[in-house]
């Protein structure tokens, strides 16, 4: 729980949360929800998946794009790179979320 806390409060390496969290955690989960909701499509189980598709992606891509975000102005270095790392997560999970 501590490092969800340190992810929250954008204390962790903007690197980490960038490729760890936003890119191979965020593709994870959103494929994940994707084939439960396919599945819980195909078998006529419209409501549920609603609940369980967007249920688990959307809030998980919400949370880490805001550690990505406040990650990203604690960032050391070049400033081009902390911007593109809060573009980049931001239109990933928005594609992400809706797709």
């Amino acid at each position: 729980m501590k490092v969800l806390y340190r992810l929250w409060k954008g204390e962790l390496a903007l690197q980490t949360v960038f490729w760890n969290w936003a890119v191979l955690g965020g593709l994870l989960i959103n494929v994940a929800s994707s084939l439960l909701f396919l599945t819980l499509i195909t078998a006529d189980q419209t409501t549920l998946a609603f609940i369980f598709g967007y249920g688990f992606s959307v809030p998980y891509n919400v949370f880490v794009s805001i550690g990505v975000w406040r990650s990203a102005g604690r960032f050391p270095g070049d400033r081009r790179w902390a911007d593109m790392a809060r573009i980049a997560t931001v239109v990933g999970m928005v594609l992400l979320s809706v797709t």
